[in-house]
């Protein structure tokens, strides 16, 4: 899945709305400095992702894509379905979309310095052109894979035109994803609960380390733009 709905999936919690978006930047082994709910949702994350790769319905939405563009439909598919979510958001949520974003927003700059390095050279851009607002307009889908298609050593245009199956069977997948998600947000509350039951110490939302906490007390937080 990609952004919004990886911070859909975690919007009870400013933290795990931070972790859910890591999930796609942090290496396991950089997790330790995180308070103890960011590496859960970390982890919440990649377990996300797989659920959703295997999910015999997302299985069959790539096999619509063209032959040699299916080894990217995953990528395509997972921005797809945050446009998705975007236009059906009143049915997921009774919270305005644009408040849990611009809450995002803010809870994502408080961690700025302790950011990696590729999510802080973007969350500028992130957060200027407010990309988890813009879903909405399948425009802005296609502006999104061509970010991403831009990182591709070789084969970005197979990606991009992956756009061409998008806009082809959208009502099919469409159909689709209104099957799945309903699954995935009970899968991610199943699986948060067992996550929790082996991290205890996220009850108290203390740090995972100790560092952290003497790293956040010496943070000068940037102010978002009005």
């Amino acid at each position: 899945m990609n952004y919004l709905a990886h911070i859909y999936l975690a919007r009870h919690s400013d933290d795990a709305m931070v972790g859910a978006l890591l999930g796609d930047f942090v290496k396991i082994n950089a997790q330790a400095m995180y308070p103890a709910e960011v590496v859960r949702e970390i982890q919440l994350h990649r377990y996300i992702d797989s659920y959703t790769d295997s999910h015999p319905i997302v299985r069959s939405a790539v096999q619509l894509f063209g032959e040699g563009r299916r080894r990217y439909a995953g990528i395509v598919l997972d921005v797809f379905y945050d446009h998705l979510l975007s236009r059906r958001w009143a049915e997921y949520s009774n919270a305005p979309k644009e408040e849990l974003i611009q809450r995002f927003y803010q809870a994502v700059a408080q961690y700025e310095p302790l950011l990696p390095e590729r999510l802080r050279a973007i969350l500028p851009h992130m957060v200027a052109q407010d990309w988890l607002g813009s879903y909405e307009d399948l425009t802005s889908v296609e502006l999104a894979v061509q970010r991403i298609s831009q990182r591709l050593s070789r084969n970005g245009h197979l990606m991009r035109e992956g756009l061409l199956d998008v806009r082809e069977h959208y009502d099919v997948l469409a159909a689709g994803f209104d099957q799945f998600f309903p699954q995935l947000i009970r899968f991610a509350e199943q699986k948060r609960g067992t996550i929790l039951s082996h991290m205890p110490e996220v009850h108290g939302i203390r740090p995972a380390n100790p560092a952290f906490a003497e790293a956040a007390s010496r943070l000068e937080l940037p102010k978002l733009p009005n």
